[in-house]
């Protein structure tokens, strides 16, 4: 029977962790955390080619989905809703879809990853050439498998994160990314190192997207949306080390784009205005790294 189980729900044959004092708890819980990096590291190939994929589908306009349930879709929101602040896509292309709704953010709802019927509800605004990302450890959940195989039928690119090798989620997938993880230190809290290793995996998927969009300068955010005083002092810093120049200047330049630090520094680049900065941007598809042999 025990065959029969997800890699995910599989027991360990380590020391039982109640035996353990609570600093080798601590260390044995930690120590296990490095299988997510190891099996985020064996799956670099499978995540850069959804990014590409990902890539070109947002260039073209594509909304950005998730879906999940439990730990898995609350991981996969968390990354969506960054996608705004870090990098400037439009929050209306970003659609976090978690099995129970916004309230199993918070708080369990009983039967939410059961219910399949719901998952195709949920992925009715899915348009053509959108992307769905769905993330299950196990890779069985009804709710993600069922939205996964509509946003696919809908026309979206599908990406599948599971940790296990079987995971019927694959099937519904034009990318899949297996991350061997295997059993948990407590077992079947996919919590632990399975929703470790997908937190990597979907963050470094949606980076590297970013990064191919022109999202970034060197390892810099130009894309960041200014909200509050921590990000203006990032923005101005951003500003100095891309152009380069003083703060006195970085304030000025930003002031003038009206908080935009690519506009800024296009602007301070090419010394023109706002405008001509920004008509510059477009005509290098938004990469500062290609208007910077223009200026």
């Amino acid at each position: 029977m025990s065959e029969e189980l997800p890699a995910t729900e599989a027991f360990s044959q380590r020391t039982a962790l109640e035996r353990l004092d609570i600093a080798d708890c601590v260390g044995e819980l930690v120590a296990a955390q490095e299988r997510a990096i190891e099996a985020v590291a064996a799956a670099r190939e499978a995540i850069a080619a959804a990014a590409r994929a990902a890539a070109d589908a947002v260039a073209g306009g594509a909304t950005w989905h998730t879906i999940g349930a439990g730990s898995s879709g609350r991981i996969a929101a968390l990354d969506a809703v960054e996608l705004h602040p870090t990098f400037g896509l439009d929050p209306r292309r970003i659609c976090p879809h978690l099995a129970g709704g916004s309230a199993a953010f918070l708080g369990a709802v009983e039967g939410a990853e059961d219910d399949g019927a719901a998952g195709a509800r949920d992925v009715a605004c899915v348009n053509p050439g959108d992307v769905a990302v769905a993330l299950s450890a196990s890779g069985r959940a009804p709710y993600v498998i069922a939205a996964l195989r509509a946003a696919r039928a809908r026309g979206a690119l599908a990406i599948a994160v599971a940790n296990d090798r079987t995971a019927p989620l694959f099937a519904e997938a034009d990318y899949a990314v297996y991350l061997a993880t295997g059993a948990e230190p407590l077992a079947g809290s996919t919590r632990l190192i399975a929703g470790t290793a997908q937190k990597i995996a979907l963050n470094a998927l949606s980076t590297a997207m970013m990064v191919a969009l022109g999202k970034t300068y060197d390892n810099m955010m130009v894309d960041v949306v200014v909200t509050n005083e921590k990000l203006r002092d990032r923005a101005e810093r951003i500003v100095m080390q891309a152009v380069p120049c003083r703060r006195d200047r970085a304030r000025d330049l930003l002031d003038r784009a009206a908080g935009a630090v690519k506009t800024a520094i296009a602007m301070a680049w090419l010394d023109c205005d706002a405008r001509a900065a920004q008509d510059a941007l477009a005509r290098n598809g938004g990469r500062l790294w290609e208007l910077r042999r223009e200026a």
